[in-house]
């Protein structure tokens, strides 16, 4: 079992499937010999030819749309949007189209596609290359989106989003992207979409927390426990559709819950998590539900470390809600 970055097992990923099934085709802007602005993509033009892992025009809505008219006539394009910040461009496309095909067509036609796409800061990118746009998606009724924070389930989620039947936003944290390794399996695998992972045990305080906001609590879930408070990390991985009742177990659990997300905090995900609990869970909670996110402005360059919660922020919420 090989030992990747995040990064590396979204390339395993991908030549797996490409190795598997020829209708599998790469595409986006300079994904080709280049192997993409982070090399996510490196080499898979020499091993399968330009036909299938190609470069495109700078045109979001262009990649898009040509990524639906193949899905609907038997291919499974995977397709790169540079940074998650360019992908506004194709948002129609996304919501209007590629989410709607399945319904709109009674079921005739289907749209089994992937857009990968890095997301969030912590590279220094400034406001047009740092945001976390996955609540723009989530409320999006026939599209799948996705978020892994480790080699092992960046593999195996992309592997299930490329053998879906539906479209499939594949979010990936490029802060994780070199920062993370793990062990990877050879060869193919799934991990299914719609389920959570258990980061680590706990009986006092949930956390749930998904993309780079993982590692963070896991520090800060330590930092916890030299405290005598031991808390339960929750990833939740697929943000669409959401896995409610691992959410809802995971929060009865302990009564007492922190959600948290680089993304801005008003309608952040975090809000879903928090109104999901209220409603079939709120006579289990000790607590109120505490939310540590980015801030309600465009993202910052230099002060991108106090924007982005850290392991501080996070440990403050854990303790206040465990003392509450």
């Amino acid at each position: 079992m090989a030992t990747l970055t995040l990064l590396q097992a979204v390339n395993d990923a991908l030549r797996t499937k490409m190795r598997q099934d020829d209708s599998v085709l790469v595409f986006g802007e300079d994904v080709g010999p280049k192997g993409g602005v982070f090399l996510a993509t490196e080499g898979l033009t020499a091993e399968f030819g330009a036909k299938r892992c190609f470069d495109t025009p700078l045109s979001e809505d262009g990649i898009i749309g040509t990524a639906i008219g193949m899905a609907a006539n038997g291919l499974r394009p995977v397709c790169e949007i540079q940074f998650q910040d360019f992908i506004f461009p194709a948002f129609d496309q996304i919501v209007s189209e590629a989410a709607k095909l399945r319904y709109r067509s009674g079921g005739q036609y289907t749209a089994p596609m992937v857009i990968r796409t890095p997301y969030g800061g912590g590279i220094r990118g400034g406001l047009y290359h740092s945001q976390s746009g996955e609540a723009y998606f989530a409320h999006t009724a026939g599209l799948k989106v996705v978020i892994p924070s480790t080699p092992y389930d960046a593999k195996g989620l992309l592997i299930a989003a490329i053998e879906d039947p539906d479209p499939v936003l594949f979010m990936e944290p490029k802060a994780l992207y070199r920062s993370v390794k793990g062990e990877v399996p050879e060869g193919h695998y799934t991990v299914d979409l719609s389920t959570t992972r258990t980061v680590r045990e706990g009986k006092d305080v949930t956390v749930f927390c998904y993309g780079a906001m993982v590692p963070v609590c896991e520090k800060a879930a330590a930092a916890a426990a030299e405290q005598g408070v031991e808390t339960h990390v929750v990833d939740l991985r697929t943000l669409l559709p959401l896995d409610e009742e691992a959410v809802l177990d995971a929060a009865r659990r302990t009564g007492r819950v922190v959600v948290v997300h680089e993304a801005p905090r008003f309608c952040g995900f975090g809000a879903e998590i928090s109104a999901l609990i209220a409603e079939h869970a709120i006579e289990y909670m000790e607590a109120p539900v505490r939310r540590v996110t980015g801030f309600d402005t465009p993202f910052p360059n230099t002060l991108e470390h106090h924007y982005m919660p850290d392991e501080r922020r996070v440990l403050d919420a854990i303790e206040a809600t465990a003392s509450f």
